[in-house]
Parts: structure tokens; C-alpha cells; sequence
């Protein structure tokens, strides 16, 4: 192996490592697809606890950028599986998702609950395995995912940003993400809704049951599509 080629697998392996990103460029297809996981916490302007798995925003919005202005990359695939963390990050990932004009599908895999939702449902299409779950529940005065009544104003404020982008980015209505989100059966000493694989589809906040073959082909159709509409 050549210096160069030797520099470009340690790059990728920094990458995967530091950063959950890589770049799937050799498949059959011949399409450039970046890859990016959103795992544990979404950190925020503060650090999380060294021993939590944490996501941090200031290493994705310049990733989510360069995705955006390299000619190269053709789509970008999402695997999340997270507790939900910081909501003004949360949502400036999710927004950020949501404005490229690139093909962009997510995969959830164990989990994507609280400030996970938006992200999950901020890709162009979106799936869901079997086995996966989504937790839609109140903002909670921390930062994360409610039902406090100090400063109870600004976190509505907050709750309506959230369930707002969720049924703009998805095929629920406003008002059912608000009723799911205050059921009092379901979640132990809280308020929400867990929906596992197929019930987050039945209720519309995901497009699909699937998994990683799925979301890559779907990626791979779109990106595809996507080429004809420029052509023509």
C-alpha cells in the first residue's frame, strides 16, 4: 500500500472514529453517499458526562455544509440511535437536515426519542427497524424532552417549535403529536407516548418500516431520480 493510499484509510478510520462519519462511494451504483451517525446524547453548548456517549452539533453543521457544497457527495444517509439530548441543537441539526438540497434519507435504529424525533423526520424519507422505537414527550425544563411550571410560557414556546417541525416533516397533524405527547399511560412517572416500528409508521411520523439495505436503495433511487430531473 502506497503513502497515499495508507494517509487515505487512516483518514477514514479518524473519521469513523472521531466523528461517525464515512464516505460510501464503492458500490455498484457508483453513487457518493455520506454517511453520518447521531448516537447518545445531543450535546449542546454544554459537555455531557465523559462516560455518555454524546453526538456533538459543532462537529455535524460543518459536516452537514460540506455535504451541501461538495459537487461530489450525491446523498446523505442518517443512522440514529439516541436518547434525545440538548433541543436547541436538536433543532439546529434537524433544520440543517432539512435545507440541503441533496437527496437524505435516516434509519432508526435502536431508538430516536425526544429532540431524536425532529432529527429522525428532518431526511427527505425516513425508516424505522422492526424493533426500533420513538418517544414523544413533553419539553422538560433541563433541555430535553416537559412539565414544569417555571418559565411554563417560553417552554410551550419551545413544545410548538418541536411538534411544529415534527408534522411539517412528517404525516402527522399538529394536534395528534400534542395528544400523543401528553398521554399519561404509557410512559412510568412521565407523560408521552412510545411508539415501537410499525406504530410509528401507522401514526405517519415515519415513512417506513426497513433497514439498511432499505434506506441505501432508497437513497441510491432518489439520487438516481434526482440526476433525470437535472438532465432533462
Amino acid at each position: 500500500m502506497g503513502n497515499q493510499e495508507q494517509d487515505s484509510e487512516e483518514k477514514k478510520s479518524e473519521e469513523i472514529k472521531e466523528l461517525g462519519t464515512a464516505d460510501l462511494a464503492e458500490n455498484p451504483r457508483r453513487h457518493h453517499i455520506k454517511l453520518i451517525t447521531i448516537i447518545g446524547e445531543i450535546e449542546g453548548h454544554e459537555t455531557v458526562s465523559g462516560n455518555t456517549k454524546a453526538t456533538k452539533y459543532e462537529h455535524l453543521l460543518p459536516i452537514l455544509a460540506e455535504i451541501e457544497d461538495n459537487t461530489e457527495i450525491e446523498g446523505l444517509l442518517i443512522l440514529l440511535n439516541t436518547l434525545g439530548g440538548d433541543v436547541e441543537a436538536g433543532l439546529s441539526i434537524a433544520e440543517m437536515i432539512a435545507s440541503l438540497s441533496k437527496p437524505t434519507v435516516s434509519l432508526v435504529l435502536g431508538g430516536s426519542h425526544s429532540i431524536g424525533g425532529p432529527l429522525a423526520v428532518s431526511a427527505d424519507y425516513s425508516f424505522i427497524v422492526p424493533s426500533g422505537t420513538m418517544i414523544i414527550h413533553p419539553v422538560r425544563s433541563n433541555g430535553m424532552f416537559i412539565g414544569v411550571l417555571q418559565s411554563f410560557r417560553n417552554m410551550e414556546r419551545t413544545q410548538d417549535r418541536i411538534t411544529g417541525f415534527l408534522a411539517k416533516h412528517s404525516h402527522m397533524r399538529q394536534e395528534r403529536i400534542e395528544e400523543l405527547m401528553l398521554n399519561p399511560t404509557q410512559l412510568v412517572k412521565d407523560v408521552g407516548t412510545l411508539l415501537e416500528g410499525q406504530e410509528a409508521v401507522d401514526e405517519g411520523l415515519i415513512d417506513a418500516v426497513g433497514g439498511m439495505s432499505d434506506a441505501l436503495n432508497k437513497l441510491h433511487e432518489m439520487i438516481e431520480n434526482r440526476a433525470k430531473k437535472t438532465i432533462k
